[in-house]
C-alpha cells in the first residue's frame, strides 16, 4: 500500500480484513472507504515513480509482481521479482547499474552487468514496464469510469478522478520513455468488448506524449495544492512537475531522435520548439506560483545538500513517497531500502556499497571555485597522500553525494590508518622496507592488507572503484540490524531543483540563454561552488548529471540526448588506496577497467526503444512492427 497521512488507518483497517480482490465490484463501487483504499493501492501499483521500478512487494502469486520478465513460478516462490525490481527493495537502484555513473559490486539477486556489456535483446528482460503497467492502467481507468456514479461527494470525484489520470499520465510516461509508440487505452477491456479494444494497435509516440502533456496541463487545473492531511497525493504542482518532465524529453526526442515504423517512433524535428517552451510554462508555473523554495536553510553547504533528501517535507519537495522505517520482515506498508544497500559497512549480512560511482563520475564534481574536478592521474599515482591532500577543495555537493576512504560514518572501522567512525578501504599494505602486501591473508603488524570496507568484496574478488554514495543516507540508520525496507527518508519524485534544470534546459533550447543561466546559477548558488559567467548546451548538462545524481534521471537523459552510445560504451576506472605502514598516507592507483570479467559496457543503437519483444507480438499480431534493429 502507498500510506498517506490521511488515508493511514482507515486503509490499513481495510485491507486487514480482506484483500481487495475478495471484494465483488457492486462492494468495491458502493463504499467509500473501499474506493479510498482502491485509489490508494493504485499508486502502489504505480512502483516507476520511484526510481523506476518495475513491481510492488507483495506477497502470493499476484499480478504487480510478475511482467514479461518473470520467470514463472520460480520468481514468485522465492521472491527474486519483488526483491530485485520492486520499489521497496531494490526496484530504485536498477537504472544506476546501466549508466555511467556507478558499477554494481553485488547484492541481493540483481545485476544486470550482462544488458550494460552487451545491450538488451528482442526478448527483454530489464526496467520491463508492460504488464504491470497495463495492470494498473486498467484499474485507473475502471476507477475513473465509476467514480461519477459512486457515493463519493462530487467535490472529492473531481480530485479523485484528476489523481488516477495523474497516475495513468504517469505510467504511460514511463512507457513512452522505454517503447516509443503503445497502445494507449482509455477504457476498460472486457472479453466482449470490440477486438480493436481488445487487441489494440500501438499509437504513435506523438500521440502518446501529447496524451501526458494534454492529461496533466489539464489536471493541474482540478488537484488541490498541497495540505498537510494529503501529503503524498498527486497536487496541481506534481501533475506541472510530470508536465515539464514530460514536455522536455518529447522536445529532445524531436529534437536528436529520428521518425521511424511511419511515425510510430519519433517526431518532426520542427515540432522540438512547441515542446520545450510547454516544459517551460510549466517550470515557470511552479518556480513563481508554488510555494517551494530551494532548500537553504542549513549554513553548512555539505550538511545543507544533504538534508534536503532526509529533512522530510521541506520546501524544496514537489512530491514525495513518504517511508515509515518498517521492515519489509515485519509487515511495514512504506518500505524502500537505500540505507542497507548503499551505506559503508557495517550493514547486515555485508551488503552494503551496491554501487561504486566510477572515479570518472567522482572527477565531475569540481572544486569550490569552478575549476574542472579531473584529476592528474600520473601525478596523484606518485608519492603518498592523505585523504585531504587528495580531495580538499571540491564544491559541497560532492562530499554530500560521495564517500570514499577516509570519509567520517559512525560505526565504520577505520582500522589503523584512520582511527574508529571512518571508512576505510586500503586495497594493499607497504611495509617499512617498501614491499606491498596483497594477500587476502597477509598482515603486517596486526594490520591487515585491505581495510573493513572491502572485506566482502575481496573475498569475492570484485574490484570496488573506490567509493559509495552518500546521497540519500541517513546517518541514523541502523544498517548492522535492519533487514530490507527499514530506511525512513522519503523518495523525492519531484524537486524543484529538477525544475530549475528542466527549465534552463528547455529554455537555452529557445534561445534564452540569460534565463537559463540564471536557473542554473540558483542552483550553483545554494550548492556553495562559483557561478558561472556564460552558459552552454555542455554546461547545463554537467550541472544536471551532478545535482540530480543518483537520482533516476542520468540513464534517461543519455537515451533522450542520443548520447548514451557515446557515455555509456567503453571501460571506466577507479582508485585504490594502498595504505603505507609507517606514514599511514596512501599510496594512490588508477584501476582502469573496473568491470573486470563482465565485459566493458556498450550501448546499442536499437536500445534507445525497448522491444516491444517476441512474446508480446505473437500475442497481439497488431502490436507489430517491432522496434528497429531487433531482428
Amino acid at each position: 500500500m502507498w500510506l498517506m497521512v490521511a488515508a493511514t488507518s482507515c486503509t490499513e483497517d481495510v485491507l486487514d480484513k480482506a484483500p481487495l480482490m475478495e471484494y465483488t465490484d457492486v462492494t468495491v463501487w458502493s463504499n467509500v472507504e473501499l474506493m479510498e483504499a482502491f485509489l490508494a493501492e493504485q499508486y502502489a501499483n504505480t512502483p516507476v515513480m520511484i526510481g523506476d521500478a518495475t513491481c510492488s512487494y507483495k506477497t502470493g502469486n499476484v499480478p504487480m509482481n510478475r511482467d514479461g520478465r518473470a520467470d514463472a513460478d520460480r520468481d514468485i516462490m522465492d521472491g527474486t521479482y519483488k526483491i530485485g525490481n520492486s520499489a521497496a527493495v531494490q526496484g530504485p537502484l536498477l537504472t544506476m547499474d546501466l549508466t555511467d555513473e556507478t558499477k554494481y559490486n553485488g547484492g541481493a539477486r540483481i545485476n544486470l552487468a550482462g544488458y550494460k556489456a552487451n545491450g538488451i535483446s528482442i526478448s527483454g528482460g530489464v526496467l520491463e514496464w508492460w504488464e504491470n503497467a497495463y495492470y494498473t492502467i486498467r484499474s485507473l481507468n475502471d476507477f475513473i469510469a465509476r467514480a461519477p456514479g459512486s457515493p463519493l461527494s462530487p467535490e472529492l470525484v473531481q480530485t479523485r478522478i484528476a489523481e488516477a489520470r495523474f497516475l495513468r499520465a504517469f505510467c504511460y510516461f514511463a512507457m513512452v520513455k522505454r517503447y516509443g509508440g503503445v497502445p494507449l487505452l482509455k477504457e476498460v477491456p472486457y472479453p466482449d468488448s470490440p477486438d480493436e479494444l481488445l487487441y489494440p494497435k500501438r499509437n504513435s509516440e506523438k500521440e502518446l506524449w501529447d496524451f501526458i502533456i494534454e492529461e496533466t496541463a489539464q489536471i493541474a487545473d482540478i488537484l488541490p495544492d498541497i495540505s498537510a492531511t494529503d501529503y503524498g497525493r498527486a497536487n496541481k504542482w506534481a501533475a506541472l512537475a510530470l508536465n515539464c518532465r514530460a514536455a522536455l524529453y518529447a522536445g529532445s526526442i524531436a529534437q536528436y531522435g529520428t521518425v521511424q515504423l511511419d511515425g510510430l517512433l519519433g517526431m518532426s524535428a520542427g515540432e522540438a520548439a512547441g515542446y520545450y517552451q510547454a516544459a517551460c510554462n510549466s517550470a515557470k508555473r511552479i518556480m513563481t506560483e508554488g510555494p517551494f523554495a530551494l532548500y537553504n536553510a542549513d549554513a553548512d553547504k555539505v550538511v545543507n545538500f544533504k538534508n534536503i533528501f532526509l529533512k522530510k517535507r521541506n520546501s524544496e519537495t514537489i512530491l514525495a513517497k513518504q517511508h515509515g522505517g518498517i521492515g519489509a520482515g515485519y509487515g511495514g506498508l512504506t518500505m524502500w531500502s537505500w540505507d542497507i544497500f548503499e551505506a559503508p559497512e557495517p550493514t547486515r549480512w555485508g551488503v552494503g556499497n551496491i554501487h561504486s560511482p566510477y572515479l570518472e563520475m567522482v572527477e565531475e564534481f569540481e572544486y569550490a571555485d569552478g575549476r574542472p574536478g579531473t584529476l592528474d592521474r600520473d601525478a596523484i599515482q606518485q608519492g603518498l597522500w592523505t585523504m585531504d591532500e587528495l580531495w580538499a577543495g571540491r564544491e559541497p555537493r560532492f562530499y554530500a553525494s560521495v564517500w570514499t576512504n577516509g570519509t567520517p560514518w559512525v560505526g565504520a572501522d577505520g582500522g589503523y590508518a584512520c582511527g574508529s567512525n571512518f571508512i576505510d578501504m586500503h586495497n594493499g599494505l607497504i611495509q617499512p622496507d617498501g614491499t606491498i602486501l596483497r594477500g587476502l591473508q597477509d598482515t603486517y603488524q596486526g594490520v591487515p592488507t585491505y581495510g573493513a570496507q572491502l572485506t566482502v568484496l575481496r573475498n569475492a574478488n570484485i574490484i570496488n572503484p573506490g567509493f559509495g554514495i552518500m546521497k540519500y543516507l541517513d546517518p541514523s540508520a541502523d544498517n548492522r540490524n535492519s533487514w530490507f525496507g527499514a530506511s525512513t527518508t522519503d523518495y523525492l519524485i519531484f524537486r524543484l531543483a529538477e525544475i530549475l534544470l528542466n527549465y534552463a534546459e528547455a529554455a537555452f533550447e529557445l534561445g534564452e540563454t540569460g534565463e537559463a543561466l540564471n536557473a542554473v546559477n540558483e542552483i550553483r548558488d545554494r550548492a556553495g561552488i562559483a557561478l558561472l559567467t556564460s552558459i552552454d548546451r555542455d554546461k547545463i548538462r554537467h550541472e544536471r548529471k551532478i545535482e540530480l545524481a543518483f537520482e533516476n534521471h542520468r540513464y534517461w537523459d543519455l537515451r533522450r540526448w542520443r548520447e548514451a552510445e557515446d557515455k555509456l560504451t567503453g571501460s571506466f576506472s577507479g582508485l585504490q588506496y594502498v595504505l603505507d605502514y609507517n606514514t599511514k598516507k596512501f599510496k594512490i592507483e588508477v584501476v582502469e577497467d573496473v568491470e573486470g570479467d563482465r565485459g566493458s559496457p556498450h550501448f546499442y543503437a536499437r536500445n534507445y526503444y525497448f522491444p516491444i519483444t517476441i512474446a508480446r507480438t505473437g500475442a497481439n499480431p497488431n502490436l507489430s512492427p517491432e522496434n528497429p534493429g531487433y531482428d
